[in-house]
């Protein structure tokens, strides 16, 4: 990339940052590249649509959250590994109004942008999860697509309803509480 394009480049992912943060993931693309100092032209260059902008902006997120994932992959517990990282999950899907949504989206479109950033997710939480099932701590059926769905589903929620604090931390126990092996 010519260094005017690298600079245009990271121009328009701060912006997109900002106006996802304060407008949420359906801010104005138009003012996107306005603030940027570009024309819409350059931004659809660089992001074809909305979900490649979202996905690029998502990048560092995922990056953390697979860190992460590796790390929690070594913790002595699975199932307090496992919980851990969907409470973070949970958490950077909430950092974007509108975010969860899109995420849960990328579920049944797998061409979409996004979906470059929700595989490495999903590779990364089912190793979390097996072990947390070879631990016996979830039930066998428990797939990480469901999972993830769910954690979409609790960021969409608490997203909902800013004034509960707690929401998502009591969803995500509730969750977990449906996940786990009855012992009769």
């Amino acid at each position: 990339m010519r260094a005017d394009a690298r600079r245009n480049h990271e121009r328009l992912l701060a912006e997109a940052r900002a106006a996802f943060a304060a407008h949420g993931a359906e801010a104005s693309l138009e003012d996107v590249a306005r603030r940027a100092g570009v024309g819409i032209g350059t931004l659809y260059r660089h992001f074809p649509n909305r979900d490649a902008l979202l996905g690029a902006v998502f990048e560092d997120a995922v990056t953390q959250l697979l860190a992460r994932a590796r790390e929690l992959s070594r913790a002595p517990d699975p199932c307090s590994a496992l919980v851990t990282w969907l409470g973070e999950m949970i958490t950077h899907a909430g950092e974007y109004r509108g975010l969860a949504r899109a995420l849960m989206s990328v579920s049944r479109d797998g061409s979409s942008a996004l979906a470059r950033c929700s595989d490495p997710i999903r590779e990364a939480g089912q190793t979390l999860l097996t072990r947390a099932q070879q631990a016996g701590a979830v039930r066998e059926s428990v797939a990480i697509t469901d999972l993830l769905q769910l954690t979409h589903a609790i960021a969409l929620a608490a997203e909902e309803n800013p004034e509960d604090d707690r929401l998502a931390a009591r969803l995500l126990h509730l969750t977990w509480q449906g996940l786990t092996p009855t012992t009769t």
